[in-house]
């Protein structure tokens, strides 16, 4: 069996670990999928990765060499409903 396998990088700081980098550290994770997970430990570091892959946000994540993008586009990757927008209730 062909093992999965993602690449991660997300904002982990001593003052400001990025939630949404946490999350899709555990969604990747309970699809089966081994992350490489690479900290982006200043700020600077992080508006470096953002230029160079020309994005405005992380976390991003990769896979198969493709990058995904962030949280919400990996959700959709993997066929899971979008989280409800700020103030939108989520229950019926």
């Amino acid at each position: 069996m062909k093992s999965k396998k993602a690449v991660l990088y997300r904002m982990v700081t001593t003052e400001h670990v990025c939630p949404f980098g946490t999350k899709a550290k555990y969604l990747l994770e309970s699809q089966g999928y081994s992350v490489e997970d690479h900290h982006l430990k200043t700020r600077s570091e992080t508006d470096a990765f953002k230029e160079k892959e020309n994005v405005t946000t992380t976390p991003q994540v990769f896979i198969n060499g493709q990058r995904v993008g962030g949280y919400d586009d990996l959700r959709t990757y993997f066929h899971k409903k979008p989280l409800p927008k700020r103030g939108e209730r989520s229950y019926r």
